[in-house]
């Protein structure tokens, strides 16, 4: 499963999402929206995005570990 990151530079935000996916232990391949003018438009007043890439659900900011877990599918089971 491949998890994309959209965001853009000097986007405090953007930072804080992927400490976020780091401290969750995912691994995201990071889009950049300012090189895409379709990109931008969608995503410009949302960003940071994660995107599964393989369903297209997205999450956006602000999230958390445990919404990012529901995303990548390894929700921990409540007991």
């Amino acid at each position: 499963m491949k998890l994309l990151l959209y965001g853009t530079r000097y986007c405090h935000l953007c930072e804080q999402a992927g400490a976020v996916l780091h401290a969750a232990g995912l691994t995201t391949e990071y889009i950049d929206i300012a090189e895409d003018e379709a990109l931008l438009e969608k995503y410009g007043m949302r960003i940071p995005v994660v995107r599964r890439a393989d369903s297209g659900a997205e999450l956006d900011w602000p999230f958390d570990e445990a919404a990012l877990n529901v995303l990548a599918g390894r929700a921990a089971n409540i007991k």
